[in-house]
């Protein structure tokens, strides 16, 4: 009987092997490996959202939570977010959808449209808008077209310990694993988790314009934001004198660090981080996470390089490679950015989606090597 033969993982010295690998350059190309080495790279045609075996397994109480609401003409924009959110992530998700009832059978079509691989990843649970208290017509005026909504979220999701909320321009550039893994910093007395609105305090707007308290220097941006709806609800917000949603509203607005933790600014990345010259510190060190394409930029010309990013998730087909019909037209469109501030920063952007696909790589590409090949 032949020699049994070990499997180690293949060594990537740089992302260009990556690119190589998956744009199908000739082996005379490749760094060479000794000729009895296989590469079963059938990954490659594997779906790029295919679920791994054990997500099947993974017990309800461990998948993560995400939130989104969305009113008017949010449809498309929430699906990319939602498509953003299942492409990288290893964890299963169940989404809670709040919207009209207009656009309740459309999500629920388009989501079942998506392919086994993907629909694997997730559940969905569409709910209507609804508001505990007071007169709804005026707490859909306090923020974007109902996102008042976020408000009310630990009453109605009684049964959910934690959550992640996102509006609906946000979209996932690495797995949510990753910022779901931040709920594990809160300290015993933390509610929630947000981003910064500003790194540079003189040019925020809470800074300049605000009349209100708000928190620290710059006030924090809930365009993302971590919950633990335990310990919300147990704070007893419901039977306080002021009603549901205005007092978690002024928890959010007033509260010090006992209720509040502050996550670095890659985590909400928008286009005042770098339309005034590069100011997220953390995203030029460790790249855009979460992208927040606040302020319509993904449907003007302001800012193209988040418009771009937003157009090659929108258009990625589901069962295509991720870096022949992602990646790599994206850094064709960054060349045509080149001339705004943002465009200016390519590596800000595309650093964590490289790392997402540089671990999938890793672990999906093994070499064969006979025992005279091992040291």
């Amino acid at each position: 009987m032949p020699s049994p033969q070990k499997c180690t993982w293949l060594p990537l010295p740089s992302f260009m092997r990556l690119a190589e690998l998956l744009l199908g350059l000739p082996p005379a190309l490749l760094v060479p490996v000794p000729l009895n080495c296989v590469f079963p790279l059938s990954f490659l045609a594997r779906r790029p959202g295919g679920a791994r075996a054990f997500q099947a397994a993974l017990p309800p109480e461990l998948w993560i939570h995400l939130a989104v609401v969305a009113c008017g003409d949010r449809l498309e924009e929430t699906l990319v977010m939602l498509k953003s959110a299942v492409l990288f992530s290893h964890r299963k998700i169940q989404f809670h959808i709040f919207t009209e009832d207009a656009l309740r059978p459309e999500f629920d079509e388009q989501l079942r449209q998506w392919p086994d691989s993907y629909t694997k990843k997730f559940e969905h649970r569409i709910y209507p808008i609804t508001f505990s208290v007071g007169n709804p017509q005026e707490w859909k005026k306090l923020f974007k077209p109902c996102a008042a909504q976020r408000l009310f979220l630990p009453v109605i999701l009684k049964d959910v310990d934690s959550l992640l909320y996102v509006d609906t321009d946000v979209l996932f550039l690495r797995p949510v694993d990753d910022i779901w893994k931040l709920l594990r910093q809160f300290n015993s007395t933390q509610l929630a988790a947000m981003a910064p609105e500003h790194e540079i305090p003189k040019i925020g707007w809470y800074s300049r314009f605000a009349r209100h308290p708000f928190y620290g220097a710059a006030g924090v941006n809930s365009g993302v934001m971590l919950m633990n709806l335990t310990r919300i609800r147990s704070a007893q917000f419901k039977n306080s004198v002021i009603p549901t949603g205005l007092a978690w509203k002024t928890c959010c607005t007033l509260c010090t660090k006992k209720c509040l933790y502050v996550f670095p600014c890659q985590w909400n990345y928008r286009p005042d981080h770098c339309m005034y010259g590069s100011n997220c510190k953390e995203a030029e060190r460790e790249g855009v996470s979460v992208l927040h394409g606040n302020r319509g930029v993904y449907h003007d010309d302001k800012q193209p390089t988040f418009k771009a990013l937003y157009e090659a998730v929108r258009d990625f087909p589901f069962q295509d490679n991720l870096f022949q019909s992602m990646y790599y037209p994206l850094q064709l469109k960054f060349l045509e950015t080149v001339h705004t501030l943002c465009g200016r920063i390519p590596q800000v952007f595309l650093k964590q989606i490289e790392k997402t696909m540089k671990r999938a790589y890793e672990r999906h590409v093994i070499i064969r090597v006979g025992p005279n090949q091992m040291h």
